[in-house]
């Protein structure tokens, strides 16, 4: 049987982490050749809301206070230039997600980041924690990000009314 130590269990996270990450990116170009609504914005952070059930194990566990502020982080920092990157716009009655180079470069930046800072602070508390923090970033990041994208959603849908 293969033993797996600490240092494999980072490689091992650190490889899942840059994969779901890519395949995201991906997923988002991918969307742009259809048109989008007001199910396929909410459905992510959703989907996502179920991770939250990590927390019933007690490894995930984290303080309050870094839970809080690592949800800030994602919401205040990593949000807006997600925000600002990504366009709606509107063909033939629909609303589709405008293509655009600097949201491949910004969601690539941001998980170069995000990989620099988990390879930092995984360091310092155990790899179920340092899961569940980042977790928490990734929903705040998410949860302003598909809100602004409802918004202008909406506001675009209102003009074809």
């Amino acid at each position: 049987m293969v033993q797996f130590g600490a240092v494999h269990m980072q490689v091992v996270s650190s490889i899942g982490m840059v994969a779901m990450a890519l395949l995201a990116i991906f997923v988002r170009m991918r969307g742009t050749n259809k048109p989008i609504s007001t199910v396929k914005i909410i459905m992510p952070p959703i989907g996502m809301s179920t991770g939250f059930l990590m927390f019933v194990a007690p490894a995930f566990r984290v303080p309050g206070m870094w839970g809080l502020l690592a949800f800030l982080v994602g919401l205040l920092l990593f949000s807006y230039p997600l925000i600002r990157s990504s366009q709606l716009e509107l063909h033939d009655g629909q609303v589709f997600v405008k293509r655009s180079k600097s949201l491949a470069f910004v969601m690539l930046g941001l998980l170069a980041l995000r990989v620099a800072l988990h390879s930092y602070i995984e360091q310092y508390i155990s790899i179920p924690q340092t899961g569940a923090l980042f977790f928490l970033l990734a929903f705040g990041m998410l949860v302003p990000w598909r809100a602004a994208m409802l918004l202008r959603y909406r506001r675009l849908q209102r003009t074809v009314s």
